[in-house]
C-alpha cells in the first residue's frame, strides 16, 4: 500500500495513532498529494520548518488572488459571518496586514503582561485542584485542563465572570471549522458561534472604550502606533483568536500529556522525583503527542519541494505530528524523554505565524502539571481514554483519574 493511503484522518484508529503512517510518509517523497482531501502532505521536520518561513506560501491567498484565480470555488455565502471574524485576526492574514496586526497586538500582549498573570494562573490552578481533590475521582480534562486556560484568557481579556461559561462552547464550535472537510453541520455551528461571540465582543469592546478597565480588551481599544489603531473587526478577530488558540492547544497538551505520562510510568516517576525537569517535560509532551497535528498553508506560486513540483493554488498540510517525530532531528523520537534537551519541536509553529501566546501557554502548562504533580502525588488512571473524532486539533474525549 502506498504510504499516502495510510493517511486516513476520518478513521478513529488513525486519529488514535497516526505515527506509523507518518514514519512511512517520511520514507517517501518530500511532499505527496492526498487525493481524498486534495491536500499535499509534508512530513519531514526540515521541510515543515522551512515552509513555515517561506513567503511563497500563505495562510490565506486572498491578499494576492481571488478564489477563481486560485482555481477554488467561492465560499458559501452563509459562511460569510465566520470568515469575517476569522480573517480579521492575524492568523489567517499575511503581510503586510499580518505585520501591522501583530505589531499592534504585541504592544498590549507583552512579556510583562504574561508575567503579571502568573499569580492568576497559580490561584486558578490551586482552586481547580482543590475541587478535584474533593471529588476523589474525576475527569482531568473537564475539572482542570479546560477551566484553567478559559478562566485565564477570560480574566486577561476582561470577560465578566457571569459570562465565562459561554466561552468554551464558542471556542469548540469555531474550531470545528479547522478540520479537514468539515461537515455542513460543523460549518453551520461555527458560523453561529462566530456570530454570537462576535456580537458579544463588539458590545464589550464598546463598553470598554467608554469605561476602560485594567484588561486586554481595554488595552486593545486604546493601542495606537503612529496613528494606527485596531478596527472593531480586528479587535474582535484578535480576541476570538486568543481564546481559540489559548484554549484548545493548552487543553490538548494537558490531556494528551497526562495520557502520555500514564503510558510511560518510568517518565512519570522521574518527573515526580525531580520537579526541576518540568520545563523540559512540558516541551517534550508538546513534541511527543502535539494536539495540533497539521497546519495548512496555500501555495501562492508554483514551486518545488524536495524536487517535487507543487502548483499554485495547492493546499499544503504541514504535519507537525510527523515533524516532531523525525529521527533526522530527534534521537529515538518514539521515546518519551522528559529531560530531552535540546528539543526543537514545531508545536508552536515558526516564522511570522509563530504562536504569540507561547509564553502564556508555557506558564499555564508548567503551573498545571507542577501543581497536579505536587498536590496529587498518587494520581492514577481509572480507564483508558478515547479520542475525539477531530484530527487537525487532536485530543481526548475525557481522562478519568483518581487521587
Amino acid at each position: 500500500m502506498p504510504a499516502v493511503d495510510l493517511f486516513t484522518p476520518s478513521d478513529p484508529a488513525f486519529v488514535a495513532h497516526p505515527y506509523d503512517a507518518y514514519a512511512a510518509l517520511r520514507q517517501g517523497p518530500a511532499v505527496v498529494h492526498h487525493e481524498p482531501t486534495d491536500t499535499w502532505l509534508v512530513s519531514r521536520h526540515a521541510d515543515v520548518d522551512a515552509l513555515l518561513r517561506d513567503r511563497r506560501l500563505g495562510r490565506s491567498y486572498l491578499h494576492v488572488a481571488t478564489h477563481a484565480d486560485m482555481g477554488r470555488p467561492d465560499e458559501p455565502p452563509e459562511q460569510a459571518p465566520f470568515w469575517r471574524v476569522i480573517r480579521a485576526g492575524m492568523l489567517d492574514v499575511e503581510p503586510p496586514d499580518h505585520t501591522r496586526l501583530r505589531r499592534l497586538v504585541s504592544r498590549a500582549f507583552t512579556p510583562r503582561t504574561v508575567e503579571r498573570l502568573r499569580g492568576t494562573v497559580e490561584r486558578v490552578t490551586d482552586r481547580l485542584v482543590d475541587d478535584a481533590l474533593q471529588q476523589g475521582e474525576f475527569d482531568l480534562l473537564a475539572t482542570v485542563a479546560e477551566p484553567l486556560p478559559v478562566t485565564v484568557i477570560a480574566e486577561m481579556l476582561g470577560v465578566p465572570e457571569a459570562d465565562r461559561h459561554l466561552l468554551r462552547p464558542w471556542s469548540a464550535d469555531i474550531c470545528g471549522m479547522y478540520e479537514l472537510d468539515p461537515s455542513e453541520q460543523a460549518a453551520r455551528t461555527a458560523v453561529r458561534a462566530c456570530e454570537e461571540f462576535g456580537a458579544y465582543l463588539v458590545a464589550l469592546s464598546r463598553e470598554r472604550r467608554e469605561r476602560p478597565q485594567d484588561d486586554l480588551i481595554s488595552a486593545l481599544t486604546e493601542v495606537v502606533d503612529d496613528g494606527d489603531a485596531l478596527t472593531e473587526d480586528e479587535l474582535v478577530g484578535t480576541c476570538v483568536l486568543l481564546l481559540n488558540a489559548g484554549h484548545e492547544a493548552t487543553v490538548g497538551v494537558t490531556g494528551n500529556g497526562w495520557w502520555s505520562l500514564f503510558r510511560h510510568p518510568d517518565q512519570l516517576a522521574r518527573l515526580r522525583a525531580d520537579p526541576a525537569l518540568l520545563p523540559t517535560a512540558v516541551e517534550e509532551l508538546m513534541r511527543w503527542d502535539t494536539p495540533l497535528q497539521m497546519f495548512e498553508r496555500w501555495v501562492l506560486e508554483d514551486l518545488e519541494i524536495g524536487g517535487v513540483p507543487v502548483p499554485r493554488g495547492a493546499e499544503l498540510g504541514l504535519l507537525f505530528g510527523s515533524a516532531n517525530r523525525d529521527p533526522d532531528v530527534f534521537a529515538d523520537p518514539a521515546a518519551l524523554d522528559v529531560g530531552r534537551d535540546p528539543n526543537p519541536h514545531l508545536s508552536f509553529g515558526a516564522g511570522v505565524h509563530f504562536c504569540l501566546g507561547a509564553a502564556l501557554a508555557r506558564l499555564e502548562l508548567q503551573t498545571s502539571f507542577g501543581t497536579v504533580l505536587r498536590r496529587m502525588p498518587q494520581l492514577e488512571l481509572v480507564q483508558e481514554p478515547t479520542w475525539r473524532p477531530g484530527y487537525v486539533i487532536r485530543g481526548l474525549e475525557e481522562l478519568r483519574v483518581r487521587v
